[in-house]
């Protein structure tokens, strides 16, 4: 497995983390299975949310997390060898976003207690706020730390300039940025090539900035949710009708890598130099390991610009 910095803070993490948004309705045994998958694999790095499992027959927020605890209760020195990383801002009832102190100080201690942990490794703000006071997040980051309730804080779906507006208080350095990015969900790489070309959809900026150029400026990782999405909640591209050739190019690669194409689009992801973090949100064990094996594929400058030209990208 290969691993990549995290942030600034001299801290290195695996490139492929394993997501827990969909384990609400899995038995213990189940989530023992994936688990256990991803730590043979290489995983240390598990991706939760207080929102995960809001929306579960009996369910509520904090449930992905309680059961994650439930099912495998780490004991106290397993704890210390793998990273939880949660998310909080995100209002189910009624919809909506929360980044004052209170609802970011109280949210991280539900993740606590769900989780059986006493730290988080990463807390991250799930969504913008538009009505965000940095001040705010500035007192629960500051309490939060020297509490050592939280070790290390993000963000996820910020634009460059909503995380330079939290820099004006937040003193903690932001090592994260967890954003939708696949090869057809591509866009914000995309953008790149096709700058100053008039009439090419790829060349709208719609990041508030080049949010890959400026992860990396200001060394931040990011972390790509839904990787083998098509687009916005819109079905997975693998084996997709809507992409004969994209599917037809990664089945190339994976017979010449001898891997599966989920680890083609996981390599196509891991080959950028930003050292992007693969999360994934499947709950099969198997999954997990063929899209482990994608992490430190060398894929070459013309296989990955002929995967985003295949996936419908402008390349100019």
């Amino acid at each position: 497995m290969k691993t990549v910095p995290f942030g600034a803070n001299g801290t290195t993490v695996p490139n492929v983390v394993t997501g827990l948004m969909r384990i609400a309705g899995n038995t213990d045994e189940e989530i023992r299975a994936l688990y256990t998958a991803s730590r043979e694999v290489g995983i240390d790095f598990f991706d939760h949310a207080d929102l995960y499992g809001f929306n579960h027959p009996g369910g509520g927020p904090h449930l992905c997390e309680r059961r994650f605890a439930e099912a495998l209760q780490l004991s106290s020195s397993e704890r210390e060898q793998v990273r939880l990383q949660t998310k909080t801002s995100i209002i189910d009832d009624p919809w909506g976003y929360d980044q004052s102190y209170e609802h970011i100080v109280t949210s991280a201690e539900r993740s606590l207690k769900a989780l059986g942990t006493d730290y988080l490794d990463v807390l991250l703000l799930h969504r913008p706020d538009a009505l965000v006071e940095p001040e705010e997040v500035a007192r629960a980051f500051n309490h939060l730390e020297s509490s050592g309730k939280v070790r290390a804080f993000g963000v996820s779906n910020h634009t460059p300039r909503q995380i330079d507006l939290l820099k004006t208080a937040v003193t903690q350095p932001i090592l994260a940025n967890q954003v939708q990015l696949s090869i057809t969900h591509s866009t914000i790489i995309a953008q790149g090539l096709s700058s100053n070309m008039a009439g090419q959809e790829d060349s709208i900026t719609r990041d508030g900035g080049g949010i890959v150029d400026y992860a990396r400026i200001n060394g931040i990782t990011l972390q790509a949710w839904s990787p083998f999405q098509k687009g916005f909640q819109d079905g997975v591209f693998l084996g997709s009708p809507d992409y004969p050739e994209l599917n037809a190019e990664l089945e190339r690669l994976a017979t010449k890598y001898d891997v599966t194409p989920t680890g083609i689009a996981v390599a196509w992801i891991t080959r950028h130099p930003a050292g992007i973090q693969v999360v994934l949100g499947t709950t099969r064990p198997g999954r997990v390991a063929d899209a482990a094996a994608g992490s430190d594929i060398p894929l070459t400058r013309s296989e990955w610009y002929g995967l985003i030209r295949a996936a419908g990208h402008n390349v100019p």
